[in-house]
């Protein structure tokens, strides 16, 4: 584990990026590479690095997390909501700044295939938002209770291009009720099981479950691991 810092023009802000190594990286191999938002939470509430390690032990693919923090909860809003004017800045900050700059730090796949996106409530949805307009950037999807509005699931309904990915989606079962960041109380779980309709019906490697639990870190940790499998056990 180490933090990286990096600097971005488009958001005009400076991260100091979590970065997570294969025990044994070797700059002459080729490492697959996941890009977390909300990546603060995933190295620390949700321990994605022992995770990670612990599934590579088992025969998982070798692979790199990079870890993106939010500044603060209002900019989280404004860069991951899907009907936010900044949230198209945020995926040309992925796509055209960083994305560059970690081939240059380190060696990754760079089809799609080779690229992972991440995230937990809004971060999913961008994550997802993210590789529907650059399919052939990003191709793997990870979600963890994605906030889904009518924006989300027109752009599914819209490009299909998210037929070649390969995705994992989980929602709790609890989530009828849930507090979001303006202070508003929403229902997740009915938009997310329309959101699993339309997935479940194309032709994606496509992996949905609903857990015993809400929309908290101590329930999307326990599923971490799940989700790590699916998208990084060799077939």
């Amino acid at each position: 584990m180490k933090a990286l810092t990096f600097t971005s023009e488009i958001l005009e802000t400076t991260f100091d990026l979590h970065v997570y190594l294969p025990p044994n990286y070797n700059p002459l191999y080729t490492y697959h590479l996941v890009i977390a938002q909300d990546g603060r939470d995933y190295f620390q509430l949700g321990k994605i690095g022992r995770k990670v390690e612990t599934v590579m032990e088992e025969g998982a693919r070798e692979t790199i997390v990079i870890g993106v923090p939010y500044p603060s909860v209002k900019m989280r809003r404004v860069w991951y909501h899907p009907d936010s004017e900044d949230h198209k800045k945020y995926i040309q900050f992925l796509v055209k700044e960083l994305l560059p700059f970690l081939d240059d730090q380190y060696q990754t796949w760079s089809l799609p295939h080779g690229r992972t996106l991440m995230g937990d409530s809004l971060a999913a949805t961008v994550s997802l938002m993210a590789a529907l307009e650059y399919p052939n950037t990003f191709s793997r999807v990870m979600m963890h209770s994605p906030f889904v509005n009518e924006t989300v699931l027109n752009a599914v309904r819209e490009n299909p291009s998210w037929n070649r990915f390969e995705i994992y989606h989980t929602i709790g079962s609890e989530e009828t009720n849930v507090k979001t960041t303006d202070g508003s109380r929403m229902d997740f779980l009915t938009p997310n099981r329309e959101l699993n309709k339309l997935l479940a019906g194309g032709k994606a490697r496509y992996y949905y479950h609903e857990f015993n639990g809400g929309h908290f870190w101590k329930d999307w940790e326990k599923d971490l691991p799940e989700a790590l499998r699916f998208m990084f056990t060799l077939d």
